[in-house]
């Protein structure tokens, strides 16, 4: 029998067409010069002080912000982060004491992150003594439930850790002892205190991502010639300023750093 010389098909070597919107978009590329001020302005306004430093030098240009301002935010940053919020909101004051009087809803906000670590502390334990976050709740909280009808949904919500199992929350109770409620909170305090300085709250990149993504969905949406998938483009930059990171902190034996990979996933580009 005459055995049958298949063969195999060879792979095609052709370069796929380029989509007539991607050949528009390789011929709008931002400047280093510009590239470099966004990036710099993110470290700034997220409060990265020696990534920011470092970028400069090896940019070669000088930061919008100095060391110090940078790093009053970062230590409220990490007051919050770590659970102590009397810190945080001393230090808040000690900045600017118009930005927690002019912002009802955020001193709210942190005097409620303040309850829930004290819930957390007294239920650790078993017969932990509530006393302590009852009387926090009576002199702190309490009064100003009434000026807004949230304040009290918030506060009596609250209180019902003190009343159901830890192991058995619900979602909603749950989230409040999640970690990500203190970085929600601390992203408010940075912006407050941003904006109190007169600087813009959020930082330009992720105002253009989000731009970007909105600008896809509406062109989506009116059914213009698009190519099926637009990355980002964040995956290679992702992995470029991890390599950044790590020789940061080898160098400058600096954790400021380090925080940027641990708010990875609570304080995202898009949120």
């Amino acid at each position: 029998m005459t055995s049958a010389n298949f063969m195999s098909p060879t792979p095609s070597t052709t370069t796929p067409a380029c989509h007539q919107f991607e050949k528009k978009m390789e011929d709008v590329k931002p400047s280093k010069t510009e590239i470099n001020s966004l990036v710099m302005d993110y470290l700034v306004t997220q409060g990265y002080p020696s990534a920011a430093q470092k970028f400069a030098v090896e940019a070669n240009i000088q930061p919008k912000a100095d060391v110090v301002s940078i790093q009053e935010r970062v230590e409220i940053r990490d007051a919050i982060h770590s659970g102590d919020i009397q810190s945080a909101i001393e230090k808040v004051n000690e900045l600017n004491p118009q930005i927690l009087d002019s912002n009802p809803s955020l001193h709210f906000a942190l005097l409620r992150l303040q309850l829930v670590e004290l819930i957390r502390s007294c239920t650790s334990t078993p017969n932990g003594d509530v006393t302590p976050a009852l009387e926090f709740a009576t002199s702190h909280l309490a009064p100003r439930a009434p000026t807004h009808p949230q304040f009290l949904e918030d506060l009596e919500q609250t209180l019902s850790l003190l009343i159901f199992p830890g192991d058995n929350l619900t979602p909603s109770l749950a989230a409040l002892l999640d970690p990500g409620l203190r970085k929600s909170i601390a992203k408010r305090v940075n912006e407050a205190i941003l904006q109190s300085q007169g600087v813009r709250p959020e930082a330009r990149l992720r105002n253009l991502v989000k731009l970007r993504v909105w600008a896809e969905l509406k062109a989506r949406e009116a059914k213009k010639d698009l190519p099926t998938k637009l990355d980002l483009g964040l995956s290679q930059d992702n992995a470029s300023s991890s390599n950044n990171l790590n020789l940061s902190q080898s160098q400058n034996g600096n954790t400021d750093d380090a925080i940027m990979q641990e708010q990875a996933d609570g304080d995202p580009m898009i949120s």
